[in-house]
């Protein structure tokens, strides 16, 4: 990744959540307050990086994960700088060993993605094809509380999303590119289980 690229990494943003380690649980509201009320799109990358890892598998955590995602993609859309989620949302917890667990889970991928990153293909991640990636990123997490008792397919949903937004994030189309290719696959399969 390119020196001016380095606060939109996703090494960044996993500091920036791991910080809270005081207390047992840590609230979205204080992952919130770590990485900016400001920053959508960063929070949108951090909760669906989450979801790729271990996280996934516990109870309520996919349908909680899509709740915010959806509230926050929509937001988005709506063109909204400032991030808003209702008081219930930002309540929620997630125990600090999990999350700790988690980031370091998701070192190793997270450092591979930003060092691979750069300004490509810009043209889909700014104006009508940023609208539309952030659309379907607010689609996906839809099916997450039926895949719920499926454990860590919520996972694979996730990881598009990921990969949609952090190719915005760092404005590099590559990976807008790898995630619309991880839903065609994925079309692909389930129309030929049909």
């Amino acid at each position: 990744m390119k020196p001016q690229d380095k606060d939109h990494s996703l090494t960044r943003l996993l500091d920036a959540i791991n910080t809270k380690g005081e207390g047992r649980t840590v609230t979205f509201r204080e992952m919130l307050d770590q990485i900016g009320e400001n920053a959508i799109t960063p929070f949108i990358l951090v909760i669906a990086v989450l979801m790729v890892s271990p996280l996934s598998g516990i109870p309520g955590t996919p349908t909680v994960s899509a709740l915010i995602i959806f509230t926050m993609t929509v937001q988005a859309l709506s063109g909204r700088k400032r991030l808003w989620l209702p008081e219930a949302l930002l309540r929620q917890k997630i125990r600090v060993r999990y999350l700790q667990r988690a980031v370091r889970w998701l070192r190793a991928p997270c450092a591979f993605l930003d060092h691979h990153s750069q300004r490509r293909l810009a043209f889909l991640t700014v104006g009508p094809m940023r609208w539309v990636t952030l659309g379907v990123c607010a689609l996906i997490p839809l099916t997450w509380p039926l895949l719920e008792l499926l454990p860590m397919v919520t996972s694979f949903g996730a990881a598009t999303i990921a990969l949609l937004v952090f190719g915005l994030f760092t404005r590099d189309g590559v990976y807008v590119l790898w995630g619309y290719t991880v839903i065609a696959l994925t079309g692909l399969t389930a129309m030929s289980l049909i």
